[in-house]
C-alpha cells in the first residue's frame, strides 16, 4: 500500500453534531486496524454548535490523517457527503454519521471480508442506541450475497463499505435534489452494480444512535419528502432491473418501506387537505409500478391499503387503517367446496364497496398463522391446505 492510497477513508458529514462527535470520533480512534491504513475526511455542514472546532482539534491529535473542511450549510447530508467522496484516495469508503459510532473491530473485520470475497460492498451490522435498527437482515453472515437473494433491501442507509473504485466507475453520487432517502437511493445503486455484497452478522459493526434533540434527517421534514424518495427509488429499479419477479421482489421495498407508512396511523390524523394531496402524489407511483407482482408479496393489510390509495378510496381506506391500529384480528374465512380461503379485513364481500375477494387473499405465511378458518369446508381441507402451504415455504 502507498502513502498516497489508505484502505478507508471515512467520510463524516457533521452539523450541529456535539456532543455526539465527541463518541463518535472516540471510536474512530479505538479502530484496532492499523491507523496508517485509514484517512478521516470531516465536513463541517455550517455548524454553529462548535462542531467544526472540535473536528480541527480531533485532526492535530488523531494517529491517522485527518482533512476538516468547513463549508456553508448546504441543507441536507447529501452536500457533505459528496464533498468528502470528492476528497477520498482510499481502496474502500466509509460513510460514518457524525452522531454515531463504530464498533473497534468494525472497519478491521470490513476491510478483511471485501478483500477475501473480493466483494464490492460490506454489510455490518447495526446495533440502535435509542432508537430502532434493521434486524432481518442480520440472521448470519454472508460472505458473499447479493440484493436478490438476501434481505439486505432492508438496510439501506449509507453506513457500509464501499469500494471506490465501483463509486468512481459508475460516477456515483449521492442526489443532492432528495432532502429525506439520499442514502437509500446511493445503497441500492450500489447493491445493483456491485459486484458482490458481504455481510458480516456476528459483530456489532456500527452503533446507530437515537438523539435527545430529535434531529435525524428521516424524522423530520415534509411528507412530500417521502414521495420523492419513492419515486426515486422505483424509478431506479425500473432502469436497472428488468421487469419480472426480481424486479417485483425489489419493488417492495419502496412500497412497504417508504409510501406504505404514509397511508398508516398518521392518516388517521391528517386533515382532509393532506390526505386528498398523499392520493395525488401517490397516484402516479401507482398507476407506473403497482400491479399483481408487487401485491401478491405483501400481507393482506398492506395490499389492500394499496390497492385503495391506488383507487383514490379514502374513505374505505380510513376503515382499514383503524382497524389495523387497533390491533384487530381478521376472521379467517374459507368458501364452503374450498373454492378460496380469505382475511376478512373491513369491507371484505360489502356489496357498497365492490372490492374483488382477491385482494384479501392471504399470503403463504399468512395462511400457515392462521389457526382457524370460519366456516372449514369440508373435513380436511384446511389441513391439506396448510400443508400446501408449509411445502411453498420449505422449497423457496
Amino acid at each position: 500500500m502507498s502513502a498516497a492510497e489508505p484502505d478507508v477513508s471515512i467520510v463524516i458529514g457533521a452539523y450541529e453534531a456535539m456532543p455526539y462527535l465527541v463518541e463518535c470520533l472516540e471510536s474512530v480512534e479505538a479502530q484496532t486496524i492499523d491507523p496508517l491504513r485509514l484517512e478521516v475526511i470531516a465536513v463541517d455542514d455550517g455548524s454553529t454548535d462548535g462542531t467544526g472546532a472540535y473536528l480541527e482539534e480531533f485532526a492535530e491529535r488523531a494517529p491517522m490523517a485527518v482533512t476538516v473542511i468547513r463549508q456553508e450549510n448546504s441543507g441536507g447530508p447529501s452536500g457533505p457527503r459528496n464533498v468528502g467522496l470528492g476528497k477520498a484516495r482510499g481502496r474502500y469508503v466509509f460513510f460514518l454519521d457524525a452522531d454515531d459510532r463504530l464498533g473497534p473491530e468494525a472497519l478491521e473485520r470490513m476491510v478483511a471480508m471485501a478483500d477475501e470475497q473480493a466483494t464490492d460492498v460490506v454489510l455490518g451490522k447495526i446495533v440502535g442506541v435509542n432508537r430502532g435498527a434493521p434486524k432481518s437482515m442480520w440472521g448470519k453472515t454472508l460472505p458473499r450475497t447479493d440484493v436478490f437473494s438476501s434481505k439486505i433491501k432492508f438496510t439501506l442507509s449509507a453506513q457500509k463499505l464501499f469500494r471506490r473504485e465501483l463509486l468512481t466507475r459508475h460516477s456515483m453520487r449521492f442526489d443532492e435534489s432528495l432532502k429525506t432517502g439520499e442514502d437509500a437511493l446511493f445503497t441500492l445503486e450500489a447493491y445493483l452494480r456491485a459486484d458482490g455484497v458481504s455481510v458480516i452478522a456476528d459483530y456489532p459493526c456500527y452503533y446507530l444512535v437515537g438523539r435527545d434533540d430529535g434531529k435525524h434527517v428521516t424524522k423530520s421534514g415534509s411528507y412530500t419528502l417521502r414521495f420523492d424518495s419513492a419515486r426515486a427509488l422505483m424509478n431506479l429499479i425500473t432502469e436497472l432491473v428488468p421487469a419480472g419477479p426480481r424486479r417485483d421482489s425489489l419493488m417492495l421495498r419502496p412500497f412497504l418501506i417508504t409510501l406504505l407508512p404514509q397511508f398508516g396511523p398518521v392518516f388517521l390524523r391528517d386533515s382532509e387537505e393532506v390526505r386528498a394531496h398523499k392520493l395525488e402524489l401517490a397516484k402516479p407511483l401507482l398507476e407506473a409500478h403497482w400491479h399483481e407482482g408487487v401485491a401478491r408479496r405483501m400481507k393482506v393489510h398492506e395490499k389492500l391499503r394499496m390497492h385503495l390509495v391506488a383507487q383514490g378510496r379514502a374513505d374505505l381506506l380510513v376503515d382499514v387503517v383503524k382497524f389495523v391500529k387497533e390491533k384487530k384480528a381478521p376472521t379467517a374465512f374459507m368458501d364452503p367446496g374450498g373454492a378460496g380461503a380469505y382475511l376478512a379485513y373491513p369491507h371484505f364481500r360489502d356489496r357498497a364497496a365492490g372490492l374483488p375477494d382477491e385482494w384479501f387473499t392471504p399470503t403463504v405465511r399468512e395462511t400457515v398463522a392462521i389457526e382457524a378458518f370460519k366456516p372449514l369446508g369440508p373435513t380436511g381441507f384446511r389441513k391439506r391446505l396448510r400443508r400446501a402451504a408449509r411445502r411453498v415455504l420449505k422449497a423457496r
